[in-house]
């Protein structure tokens, strides 16, 4: 592969960086990709990656200790900002 200037984050990602990417143990992350809180693998060739994209995703749905991404996040859906270039700036409670 040709390499350029530019330095691109990697799509793919093993069980173990994905893993690391969200922040848990393998052993956590096997079993939240079991019960659905983590997405399931893609196959490519031999090869069982993980999408980072879909693993920011499902992260992002993931409960907020104290709620407040959540309810942000529904409160911009009801309130009708639902184009993907709208921003929210998010301050976490003290």
């Amino acid at each position: 592969m040709k390499s350029d200037a530019f330095s691109y984050p990697p799509r793919g990602l093993s069980r173990e960086e994905a893993a690391r990417y969200i922040g848990v143990g393998s052993t956590l992350f096997n079993e939240m990709v079991a019960d659905g809180r983590m997405p399931k693998p893609k196959r490519i060739n031999s090869r069982t990656v993980w999408d980072r994209v879909a693993l920011d995703i499902a992260f992002t749905s993931l409960p907020d200790k104290d709620g407040g991404l959540q309810e942000l996040l529904e409160r911009s859906k009801r309130d009708g900002q639902k184009d993907s270039a709208t921003f929210i700036a998010y301050t976490p409670k003290a």
